[in-house]
């Protein structure tokens, strides 16, 4: 058996005036989640706040029916690990409850038309038995430091992460583009939304970083890897990625969260 020990901080940065980034670090229910709000003024900040608060409260509580701009459709984008027939029901709730909150943010767009243009990335983890479900949407990411290897488990849903993998486009390239913030994916940013979820399993060791994109427009892979590495305690690891990002610039709102998978003998 596996517990986990996690921490999490935000920070505006250096040029934006609003924080529009939310994040959440629920150990009773396994949740861990960072979204990055987008529509400008306090839109963006309402966004991240509805997101996190719909996922937190659909998987702490029965899945209880609510009117729905329109149904939504299964997407195609689930990969499973180890079982080899489809996602765990976790996994499945945490998907559910991703769109949930996609459908909250058209129904407040709908309520009140200054919010319309408001929109959210989210990622996160959401364990269960050892087995961790990673959802995202956007460009918000989650990384995965293992035996001094770190793994990004997400794929950016960004304009210039497709000319990337297209082969237009180099890594490099990409981190300077000035559509580099291009999102091709949001949650209330059209009528229905695809959600990514693969399922890894956990180890005794492990840390898993999940970030907004005000960390990683700053950092290279490598730096942040070297903050990881350091075997610092957890606050004292989002304190100093916080402080290397806004070195950089600080361009952009910074969330980080940091999960250790420990021993439960060990708290």
């Amino acid at each position: 058996m596996s517990s986990i020990l996690a921490c999490g901080q935000t920070d505006p940065g250096l040029a934006r005036l609003h924080n529009e980034d939310a994040f959440r670090v629920d150990g009773d229910s396994g949740l861990y989640v960072v979204a990055d709000g987008m529509g400008g003024h306090s839109h963006g900040e309402v966004a991240s706040k509805i997101a996190v608060e719909t996922i937190s409260k659909t998987l702490r509580g029965p899945i209880d029916p609510y009117p729905k701009p329109k149904p939504q459709p299964q997407a195609a984008a689930d990969t499973a690990v180890g079982d080899g027939g489809g996602l765990r029901p976790h996994s499945l709730r945490f998907k559910e409850a991703i769109r949930r909150a996609h459908d909250a943010m058209l129904l407040a767009i709908r309520d009140d038309l200054r919010l319309q243009g408001m929109g959210t990335t989210v990622a996160g983890l959401l364990v269960r038995d050892g087995v961790a479900a990673v959802a995202h949407v956007g460009d918000s990411r989650v990384y995965r430091f293992r035996a001094g290897e770190l793994r990004l488990l997400t794929r950016d849903h960004t304009w210039v992460n497709e000319q990337v993998m297209a082969g237009f486009l180099s890594e490099d390239q990409a981190r300077t583009h000035p559509l580099r913030n291009v999102v091709t994916r949001a949650l209330g940013g059209e009528a229905d939304v695809s959600v990514d979820v693969q399922e890894v399993e956990l180890r005794k060791g492990d840390l898993y970083l999940i970030c907004s994109d005000g960390l990683t427009t700053m950092l290279t892979d490598a730096e942040i890897r070297t903050r990881l590495a350091s075997g610092k305690a957890l606050d004292e690891i989002c304190r100093q990625l916080i402080a290397d990002a806004n070195e950089r610039g600080g361009v952009d709102n910074i969330t980080v969260v940091v999960a250790r998978v420990q021993d439960d003998s060990r708290g």
